[in-house]
């Protein structure tokens, strides 16, 4: 029993969602891999702590590429997971992101607009300067926090949620991020993490209406460690 909970970082609970320190290498849901989401871990941790029998509810909210770590929201209601999902679509959840870059970026501060498309094939979004068939638009603020000795730290606050899109946009402008062999950068870290971290989330509770700001741990990493 004491497993789920020593692998599970929760940040914030209450009967109505959930919210958790993802670690890099975790899926939020069941994919192709057959690996255990993080999902499941959850479910157990509410099973075991609460003494539920049968089956638990979780909701996903929304998702976490694989290599990054920081916050996820579940929901443990339906209630909870339609309003949540209304306030994502009406952008009223605001996330912050911190990413670890090499080549700090010509703009101390800048807003990034680019058209994104994803290619299935290669799970890759590719970013545009211009619209073209099948590409979305992506929109980026982001503010250079701290200079590292090789690296820079980026503060990054999304106004859209496309496909891997601080990783293709921050690509775009030449400043890969720590690890990511996909979109530039030139090894990847040992773990198979990347240093994109949802730092922050800020939102007004979907049913108690109280305004709801979650920071996460980086993760207990020499650079990350640098940076706070």
């Amino acid at each position: 029993m004491h497993s789920t909970k020593e692998n599970l970082q929760i940040l914030f609970e209450d009967n109505h969602i959930i919210i958790v320190n993802k670690r890099a290498g975790d899926i939020t849901q069941g994919d192709k891999t057959g690996d255990k989401p993080l999902s499941d871990v959850v479910k157990e941790y509410i099973k075991d702590e609460y003494n539920k029998p049968g089956n638990v509810y979780l909701g996903v909210v929304h998702r976490l590429d694989r290599p990054t770590s920081g916050i996820i929201i579940f929901a443990k209601t339906s209630k909870s997971l339609e309003r949540l999902n209304k306030m994502l679509r009406e952008k009223t959840i605001h996330k912050t992101y911190w990413a670890v870059v090499k080549n700090r970026p010509k703009k101390e501060k800048d807003t990034l607009i680019n058209f994104l498309k994803k290619n299935p094939k290669n799970n890759k979004s590719t970013a545009y300067a211009k619209e073209i068939d099948g590409s979305k638009k992506a929109i980026l603020h982001y503010t250079v926090i701290k200079k590292l000795d090789n690296y820079s730290l980026i503060e990054v606050d999304l106004e859209t949620g496309r496909h891997h899109q601080i990783r293709s946009q921050l690509s775009n402008i030449g400043s890969p991020i720590k690890g990511d062999l996909k979109y530039g950068f030139d090894r990847s870290n040992k773990d198979g993490s990347i240093h994109l971290h949802a730092r922050k989330i800020q939102f007004i509770h979907p049913v108690t209406k109280e305004q709801v700001t979650v920071t996460a741990p980086t993760p207990k990493e020499v650079i990350w460690n640098a940076c706070l």
